[in-house]
């Protein structure tokens, strides 16, 4: 009989934020993976639990595979938790739902704080659509990729950011994305010294040079405004309107209104070539 592996959702940083029903998985699994040992035992001891615990982190991940097979093959319950937050988002974890999934054994999950969607919240950036990009590559391509990536992405942006690298990565970003665009930066979430800052790219980056980056930062970024269509574009959308019945006129202002292409110019090149006036209205 297969076992269930449990990805947990642990505090981001106030112990106080740790569900019951978070307590009774750590007491009552047969083992609890974790990233930093040292750093859950704070976590086991505040949920009164007392159950082994085994290191589970990105280097040793594949060397606990083996292990993780036999244990859930035995039928057995495996709590998995991280330093915050819910594993296998920027954190480990994917591949121990992997090797569930290869075993046959049941994964589920115990919700909890989220540093991505309390920073998208506290923003006040829009926040009906947003893209969760976990922390930048450090350098070469892959960081100039992404970067350009993200120039032209339209959603809310969030990153998670070390505070060792929060100077480059406003910098960067700025020149990237533009000194202009809004950007809330935020520190401690849930913590004594939580902090909420609010401005520019460009502003966040003079900001965080004269100050000395501690704790853990998340980064929530305006989008991109949607690039304006083409002329050509426009009269594409007027001629289906047109197909589907619209007058002439009417698939004009329609399109001019939903697009910003002046209605003249749509207009213009919707007409027979023989026609040159345009109707009032």
């Amino acid at each position: 009989m297969s076992g269930v592996l449990v990805l947990c959702g642990s505090p981001i940083g106030n112990l106080s934020d740790m569900s019951q029903r978070l307590m009774e998985t750590l007491r009552t699994a047969d083992v609890v993976f974790a990233e930093d040992t040292r750093r859950s035992r704070i976590l086991l001891d505040a949920a009164g639990a007392s159950v082994p615990m085994r290191s589970y982190f990105a280097g040793n991940e594949q060397a606990r595979r083996a292990e993780l097979i036999q244990r859930l093959e035995r039928g057995e319950t495996v709590a998995l938790v991280t330093d915050a937050g819910m594993p296998a988002i920027s954190d480990p974890g994917l591949s121990a739902v992997r090797v569930a999934v290869e075993v046959g054994a049941q994964v589920t999950a115990i919700p909890g704080p989220s540093a991505a969607t309390m920073a998208v919240a506290l923003s006040g950036l829009p926040s009906d659509r947003f893209v969760f990009e976990g922390f930048l590559p450090r350098k070469g391509s892959d960081r100039r990729h992404r970067l350009q990536a993200l120039a032209a992405e339209e959603r809310t942006m969030v990153l998670f950011v070390a505070p060792s690298r929060l100077q480059a990565d406003l910098e960067a970003l700025a020149q990237a994305l533009g000194v202009d665009r809004a950007a809330v930066v935020l520190r401690e979430l849930t913590k004594m010294h939580e902090e909420i800052w609010r401005g520019s790219l460009g502003d966040g980056a003079t900001e965080w040079a004269k100050r000395q980056a501690k704790g853990e930062f998340t980064l929530v970024i305006e989008g991109a405004q949607p690039a304006a269509p083409s002329l050509e574009e426009a009269i594409g959308i007027a001629r289906n309107l047109i197909e589907s019945g619209t007058s002439i006129s009417d698939a004009a202002r329609r399109t001019a209104e939903g697009t910003g292409v002046p209605r003249r110019l749509i207009y213009e090149q919707l007409l027979p070539k023989e026609t040159i006036d345009e109707p009032d209205g």
